[in-house]
């Protein structure tokens, strides 16, 4: 990440400690670790601080952890020049690197690995090192954000300081699924800036980057199956090949990360019909997707089999809201059909979005749907579904009492794009409110902050996200 951009993130996520009252002693730590003690001494960070990995398990034979301890020194390094010759500090008090010892060799990255991790830094030895013990490398990769925040650079000596030291901390996070969700149709974003926008994640530890990657306005991904699809694209420059896609997956991964890509159907789809104009009900009335037309579900068949070798992560979300169904009963043939199969359109909503379903599983994929399904058919959904809740309060409660998983976005508290709400309000929101069984609350999965992108693009997205997704981070 180019400094000018790096510099930016930072000032944005300072800001929001600097402006709470989360802060320990002047220290910023964030998200706050579940358990934490620390002294009065002030150590001072080696010119060749190094990395240590002897009695780890984990071969680094991708360089993960090497690159994310060297993204910490670029962290810590970054804001000002360091005086290598400084004089002013106590050789006895040199911390000389960090060890970092991992129980498993297992690099694998999907929904509930552990993320936990103890950091303690002593405050004397000969010479001294940090420690950092996680069960997993994604535990560790968090571990070395802490410690970075832990760094700070002195104005009159020109060096880089832990203050405070001893350190012992104990960290896991309180959800398994912590996400922030951008969108590329309304507005496409280029590779650079999603990944920035993946880095500030890192820091922040937020672990899925929800892609809503198509919608009505634009289809800017490659699909190899059905090649016309990103015909529906803005323009030829602003579309994302199959390539594209895995280098964003890879390098999400690599900071802990996983992504989930959205299909959103049979809604918010009227970029597919760019490329297919089958996929119409007619070129008057667009959308939702036919329901009538075969050819419709074997696309999404084609679509989900791309998506298969690309999105590893066990989750694909499906959409399936605000879906406007008055073109099906409106276009003779849609209706034709509708009348031959004896459904009404609330019912064909309902066969159009389990059919969907059907298709995912058979990809080797749990579904995410937006709570408009539930709202409608609930008691029909596969027992794989996680249902998204965004229009507001009570519905997490009424899903998990269902038995259902949930994700929280509740519009009022965490959509992005709504800039009257502060960061106080994005900090305040309780994913679990009014769920006091703790059978439904295991239910929860998590929570997740959305940046829409009818307003935003590479010019402002990363500014309009940070620093209120942070204090999300911090639930």
């Amino acid at each position: 990440m180019e400094k000018k951009t790096r510099n930016l993130i930072f000032g944005l996520f300072w800001m929001l400690l600097a402006s709470s009252n989360l802060c320990i002693d002047g220290l910023n730590i964030w998200p706050m670790p579940s358990s934490l003690k620390y002294g009065a001494k002030t150590l001072y960070l080696s010119k060749d601080f190094g990395l240590d990995t002897v009695g780890s398990k984990y071969v680094d034979a991708s360089s993960t952890l090497k690159d994310a301890f060297q993204r910490l020194l670029d962290i810590v390094e970054t804001a000002h020049a360091i005086d290598t010759n400084s004089t002013y500090y106590n050789p006895s008090l040199l911390l000389k690197g960090m060890r970092v010892v991992i129980s498993s060799p297992n690099d694998e990255l999907q929904f509930g690995v552990d993320e936990s991790y103890k950091l303690s830094i002593p405050s004397s030895g000969n010479p001294i090192y940090a420690t950092l013990e996680a069960p997993t490398l994604y535990g560790a990769l968090h571990g070395l954000q802490t410690f970075s925040q832990l760094c700070h650079f002195n104005f009159t000596t020109r060096i880089i300081e832990v203050r405070q030291a001893p350190w012992n901390i104990i960290d896991q996070p309180r959800f398994s699924y912590r996400g922030l969700l951008i969108d590329t149709s309304r507005h496409y974003q280029p590779l650079p800036i999603i990944k920035n926008v993946i880095d500030a994640m890192a820091y922040t530890k937020l672990n899925v980057l929800h892609w809503h990657i198509v919608d009505t306005q634009s289809f800017p991904l490659e699909i190899p199956s059905y090649p016309k699809l990103w015909n529906g694209a803005y323009s030829p420059s602003e579309r994302y090949t199959m390539a594209d896609a895995a280098e964003i997956v890879n390098y999400a991964k690599r900071q802990g990360i996983n992504v989930l890509a959205e299909l959103d159907v049979p809604g918010h789809a009227l970029s597919w019909g760019i490329g297919y104009p089958s996929l119409w009900p007619s070129s008057d009335c667009p959308e939702p997707l036919d329901v009538s037309n075969e050819f419709t579900f074997k696309l999404i068949d084609g679509v989900l089999s791309d998506f298969s070798k690309v999105f590893n992560f066990k989750f694909v979300h499906l959409g399936g809201d605000e879906v406007d169904t008055s073109c099906w009963v409106m276009t003779p043939h849609v209706r034709k059909w509708l009348t031959k199969h004896g459904l009404n359109e609330t019912e064909a909503y309902q066969y159009f979005v389990l059919r969907a379903q059907q298709i995912a599983i058979s990809h080797g994929y749990e579904i995410i749907n937006w709570e408009e399904t539930f709202n409608n058919f609930g008691n029909k959904l596969s027992r794989k579904t996680v249902v998204h809740n965004w229009l507001g309060g009570g519905v997490a409660q009424q899903v998990v009492a269902a038995g259902l998983r949930c994700i929280v976005s509740n519009q009022d508290k965490w959509y992005l794009d709504h800039l009257d709400i502060t960061w106080q309000q994005f900090y305040m929101n309780e994913p679990l409110t009014n769920i006091t069984n703790l059978q439904q609350q295991k239910l929860v999965i998590g929570g997740e902050v959305c940046m829409w992108g009818e307003t935003v693009d590479g010019s402002d997205i990363e500014q309009t996200i940070w620093p209120r997704a942070a204090a999300a981070a911090g639930n």
